[in-house]
Order: C-alpha cells, then sequence, then structure tokens
C-alpha cells in the first residue's frame, strides 16, 4: 500500500510540532522514523495515520485523500499500535486481540470461526496464545505491548503503523518483534530509538524541530556528522564479522 504525505503539519496550543513534511512510502516499504525525544515522530506517525484533527498538508491513501474516507475504510487498510494501551483491564487477552476484527464486522457478518483463526494466529505470532485466557490486568508491559501488536496484526492490515514497538519488551522479544515485522507482507512505518534496529529499515525520515531533515537509505542518512549534530553523541561505524552488516557504538559528546 502506498502512502503519500505533503506538506504535512500540525499545531497545538500555538506551537508547530510538525511542519511541512513531505515523504512517499511505496508498497511493502518498511520505513522508520527517528529523531530525539520532541522532535515531532510520534506525532508525524499519528498525522500519517489520520488520528489528529485539522493537519495542514494532505495524506494520501493509495492517492485517495485519507480525509475522505470514513473510519471503518482506515481501520481496514492501515492499523496502528501506539506506546501507551488504552484496554479496559476487565477484558482478557483473547478480547483485545478480537477488537481488532471489528472493522471487519457488521450486523450481516458477525464474529464468526474465520474471525476466531485470524485471532489465534496473531497470538501465536507475537507468542501469547498461551496467555489468550489471562486478564489484561496481569500482563507486564512488555506482555500488553505484545497483545497490542496482535491485535493489530488481526486487522489484516495493509499498513502497519508502529510508535517505539520495542519499548517494555526484553531483547529477545525486540528481535523477535523486528524480525514479524520485517516478514510481514505489509507497508511498515515506525518511530524507533534504538539506531541500531533502525539500521534494519529500508529507509529512514530523520526528524529534528518538527521537521523532516534527511530521508533515505539507513547508511546514507546516519552519518557521524549527523549523528553528532542531531543526537549528540559520538559515534563510531563498526562491521559485524559475522554478517557484514554496519552497527554503531555510541559515546556521549563532551559538553
Amino acid at each position: 500500500m502506498k502512502l503519500e504525505a505533503k506538506s504535512l503539519g500540525w499545531t497545538a496550543r500555538s506551537r508547530r510540532i510538525v511542519q511541512d513534511v513531505s515523504l512517499a512510502v511505496a508498497p511493502g516499504e518498511t520505513l522508520g522514523l527517528i529523531g530525539p525525544n520532541g522532535s515531532g515522530k510520534s506525532t508525524l506517525l499519528r498525522l500519517l495515520a489520520g488520528l489528529l484533527p485539522r493537519p495542514s498538508g494532505t495524506v494520501l491513501l493509495e492517492g485517495q485523500p485519507l480525509s475522505t474516507l470514513s473510519k471503518r475504510d482506515i481501520a481496514r487498510q492501515i492499523a496502528v499500535v501506539e506506546q501507551i494501551a488504552e484496554t479496559s483491564e476487565a477484558l482478557l487477552v483473547r478480547d483485545v486481540v478480537e477488537l481488532g476484527r471489528t472493522p471487519w464486522l457488521s450486523a450481516l457478518a458477525p464474529f464468526g470461526a474465520q474471525d476466531r483463526a485470524i485471532v489465534a494466529e496473531a497470538l501465536e505470532a507475537v507468542g501469547m496464545d498461551h496467555m489468550a485466557r489471562n486478564s489484561w490486568a496481569t500482563l507486564s508491559g512488555g506482555e500488553r505491548q505484545r497483545v497490542q501488536i496482535a491485535r493489530a496484526l488481526a486487522q489484516r492490515p495493509r499498513l502497519l503503523m508502529l510508535d517505539e514497538p520495542t519499548n517494555h519488551l526484553d531483547i529477545h522479544h525486540q528481535l523477535s518483534l523486528l524480525r514479524l515485522v520485517g516478514n510481514l507482507p505489509v507497508t511498515v512505518i515506525m518511530a524507533l530509538h534504538d539506531l541500531n534496529q533502525a539500521m534494519g529499515c529500508d529507509r529512514l525520515a530523520v526528524m529534528d524541530g518538527g521537521r523532516m531533515v534527511a530521508c533515505g537509505r539507513p547508511e546514507e542518512v546516519l552519518t557521524t556528522a549527523r549523528l553528532a549534530a542531531i543526537f549528540r553523541v559520538q559515534a563510531t561505524r563498526l562491521r559485524d564479522p559475522a554478517d557484514g552488516a554496519t552497527v554503531f557504538r555510541f559515546q556521549c559528546r563532551e559538553a
């Protein structure tokens, strides 16, 4: 699924949070949004998903303005996993994931066997099938994150947006999640803090002060000069002898 943003911006309380961002994401591409805290990554992600009111500029989904689509139509194509999961604590894990099927249900198409199979598949994909009957209230932060990702997968979206998806996860589940997302036959946009993890994206968009200051392949975008200027770190580029992958070692810049 192709998504485009043209001169996208958003202002809150007279403060410009995102300013004049234009980008295009190709079908099947994984785009990483990176930048320091407060750079506008999460806001941009929500704007691209159509979750914020009265933005400036335009978001196009397969060439059609997002503003012309109904919420149900958007939910059938885009699934969003935000950092903070707002879910009733009275629900079971399976109930939360079943919410992902809502855009596809109606009086003529109630929840049925196919929906149950999709929910079971989503739970298995994130390694939470054994906790399907557990209460949401008993889950750790990492477990809740995995359940919310399962809910998004149950939507069967063509475009998946994730805001800091590896937050709260231990290293094993971080790597498992990134591998899972990388193998999905969908377009992916995700905000990331870990720059070494971001190296696995097809392209990176760098945010700073609400503006997109660079967009391109990771090895082109993450230069030592840019890392010093935007992230205020000294970076040493290393090559993993096991597979030749580029990794960074970071040190704080001297004040």
